[in-house]
C-alpha cells in the first residue's frame, strides 16, 4: 500500500509540474506568436502624454486590468474553460464571437485575430490542435490560450493569472522600449500589480454573464489614433 501511495504521489507531482511548465511556455515572451508587436493602444498613450512617467503608467494598467482584463479576457477563460471541460463546443464559438465583438478598433481587432493564428500554427507545428468541431475556424488569441491551458491541465485559475501575467510583461516591455521605463521601474511596477492581479482573477470568478463587458474608453481612443500616429515602433 505503501509503494501504491507513492507512486500515485509522484504521478500526481509530475502532471502538475507538466502542467506548471507548459503555463509557463505559453506565457512566456519568447513564445513565437508575435505578441511583442502590439502595443494595445500603450504607445499612442504615451505619444499624447496620458502616461509619461511610471507612476502615470502604474494608473494606466491598474485601470486597463481593472476595467478591461476583469470584466472581459479573465472570466471568458473561465467561461471557456467550463465549456471545454462539458464538451460544449457551441459555448466555445459562442465566447470566441463575443471576444470578437469586444474589439474595438481594427488595431485590437486584429492583434486578437492574427495571435490567434500564430497560436493556432504553432499548436499545429507542436501536433497538439484539436480536431476541428473543437474550436471554431479562425479562432482568437483568448480562446486558444484558454485551450492550450486547458489540455495542459493548467489549473483554472492560474490560467488566469498566466494570461493577466503574460498582459502585464507585454505592457512593461511596451514601456520599456517606448517610453522609455527602466527595468528596475518595471520590476517595482510588477511588485506593486502583483496583488491587484490576484484580486482582479478573483473578482473575475464571480461576475455574471450581465456584468461582463470592458469600458475602456481612453484604451479605444488611443487605438484608433495609433493607426495613424508618425513614428511607431508596434503595429497598428
Amino acid at each position: 500500500m505503501a509503494i501504491m501511495t507513492t507512486t500515485t504521489t509522484m504521478s500526481t507531482e509530475t502532471n502538475d509540474d507538466l502542467a506548471l511548465l507548459g503555463l509557463m511556455q505559453l506565457v512566456s515572451p519568447a513564445l513565437p506568436i508575435g505578441a511583442f508587436a502590439f502595443s494595445q493602444g500603450l504607445e499612442s498613450a504615451f505619444e499624447l502624454g496620458w502616461v509619461s512617467d511610471e507612476a502615470s503608467l502604474a494608473e494606466w494598467l491598474e485601470g486597463v486590468l481593472e476595467d478591461g482584463l476583469t470584466r472581459c479576457e479573465l472570466p471568458v477563460i473561465a467561461r471557456l474553460y467550463d465549456a471545454l471541460n462539458e464538451g460544449d463546443s457551441a459555448a466555445v464559438a459562442e465566447w470566441d464571437a463575443w471576444l470578437a465583438a469586444t474589439r474595438e478598433t481594427a488595431e485590437l481587432a486584429a492583434e486578437e485575430s492574427r495571435l490567434g493564428a500564430s497560436l493556432a500554427r504553432l499548436l499545429g507545428s507542436l501536433s497538439l490542435l484539436p480536431e476541428k468541431e473543437w474550436l471554431p475556424d479562425q479562432a482568437g488569441y483568448v480562446t486558444l490560450f484558454a485551450y492550450t491551458a486547458f489540455t495542459r491541465k493548467v489549473g483554472r485559475r492560474q490560467a488566469l493569472l498566466g494570461f493577466g501575467w503574460a498582459w502585464l510583461e507585454n505592457q512593461l516591455a511596451v514601456a520599456c522600449k517606448a517610453l522609455p521605463l527602466g527595468h528596475t521601474a518595471a520590476q517595482r511596477l510588477i511588485e506593486r500589480l502583483r496583488p491587484a492581479l490576484s484580486r482582479a482573477v478573483d473578482e473575475a470568478l464571480t461576475l455574471d454573464d450581465s456584468e461582463l463587458g470592458p469600458a475602456l474608453p481612453g484604451v479605444a481612443l488611443a487605438s484608433a489614433l495609433h493607426e495613424t500616429q508618425y513614428s511607431r515602433l508596434f503595429r497598428s
